[in-house]
């Protein structure tokens, strides 16, 4: 996550997403502070894990047939100070899913994203290859042979008599 000086008198720091690295053994389990000065502040926050699941396969297919295919991030501020002497940026959960991405954004969180690297884009494609079986399109009914109702459910009728309203010219 990265922490940058805006300038703003409301609010002098802005955080955003700043990149998704391969996890390595010398990264530990707790967030950490990479990078501090007066421009900036760069955080590493290890020991998230994307897993694909074949009942999301459709997702990870919208994924990666987008010009851009990418992770997208949950994040959130903590509540209070704990890892640092200010509220830190704190990642939620990373997933390649464009319907998780979707939910989370319909429910108003914080979602960030970054382009896939070409290996996971490949490795997201030999899922959906596997697992996402593209569902048969049903022809649709015309519209007109279903029953015209109002808002409310009743029957309607729409008449194309022409019928003069209220007062007239006397």
């Amino acid at each position: 996550m990265r922490r940058e000086r805006i300038d703003n008198a409301w609010q002098p720091w802005r955080w955003s997403l700043a990149d998704i690295v391969p996890a390595e053994a010398g990264f530990g389990s707790q967030p950490r502070l990479l990078l501090k000065d007066d421009r900036e502040e760069r955080w590493l926050h290890p020991g998230f894990l994307v897993e694909l699941f074949t009942d999301d396969a459709e997702g990870y297919y919208l994924n990666v047939t987008t010009q851009q295919p990418c992770f997208w991030v949950v994040w959130r501020m903590e509540e209070e100070a704990t890892i640092a002497d200010a509220p830190v940026a704190l990642p939620q959960t990373v997933t390649v899913s464009y319907h998780d991405a979707g939910r989370w954004l319909d429910a108003q969180e914080t979602v960030e994203q970054v382009p896939a690297p070409p290996g996971v884009v490949q490795w997201i494609q030999d899922f959906v290859d596997v697992h996402y079986v593209v569902e048969a399109k049903r022809r649709q009914r015309p519209q007109s042979f279903k029953p015209l109702t109002d808002r409310f459910g009743n029957p309607a009728r729409v008449s194309t008599d022409k019928k003069t309203g209220g007062g007239g010219r006397g």
